[in-house]
């Protein structure tokens, strides 16, 4: 049902003109808590998901481009060799960007950036906003601009979201759980979004 809706507001999104779209597919923290059944369960899904991508004319008919980002190493070979074969089967599309997030959490990018800039010998003095950009999985993607967080019935949380990105994101709290999320939610929520006024800090 989850990738059902995923593919309903791809499909939405596609033709309201949004460009870049990241999806929360599985947090790091919610792998580590979950049994081996349960993942096993998981990396099922994902793998028919990514299958059922790439059989999916809408895939080529819009030049859907996909990226994966998370600790993926932490994925088993299986899954990994196939989320592999649908970002390679779509790196030349270049009509939307999909992003989705695998083993994903802002902190774990951040610490990685971190020790990647160490890694790489940078001087402090080099370190600025840019620099560490450029070392996060999001380093050829824009900032967020907005965040629907869906299953909000017990407070407002991101739950380590692409957490420097969202820096400045606008946000909408949803109660309805994401297979519920359909075209009408989102046009009303971007209409929501496009009638705010976004200071950005100043």
């Amino acid at each position: 049902m989850g990738y059902k809706a995923v593919k309903k507001i791809l499909l939405a999104g596609v033709k309201t003109g949004i460009r870049y779209l990241s999806l929360y597919a599985l947090s790091l923290e919610n792998a580590q808590k979950r049994s081996a059944d349960e993942l096993k369960y998981i990396y099922k899904i994902i793998k028919l998901a990514v299958k059922n991508v790439k059989n999916d004319p809408i895939i080529k008919e819009e030049r859907v481009r996909f990226n994966v980002i998370g600790r993926l190493e932490l994925l088993p070979s299986d899954v990994l060799d196939k989320i592999n074969d649908l970002v390679e089967f779509t790196k030349d599309h270049a009509g939307c960007f999909v992003n989705v997030l695998i083993m994903y959490d802002g902190q774990a990018e951040i610490v990685d950036a971190v020790k990647n800039i160490i890694k790489d010998g940078k001087k402090p003095e080099e370190i600025n906003r840019v620099m560490i950009k450029n070392y996060l999985y999001t380093h050829d993607f824009p900032e967020v601009d907005y965040i629907i967080r869906t299953g909000m019935d017990d407070g407002a949380r991101i739950s380590g979201f692409l957490l420097w990105d969202a820096s400045y994101a606008e946000f909408k709290f949803r109660n309805e759980f994401w297979p519920e999320y359909d075209e009408a939610m989102l046009l009303e929520d971007l209409n929501d979004y496009i009638n705010r006024n976004r200071r950005k800090g100043k």
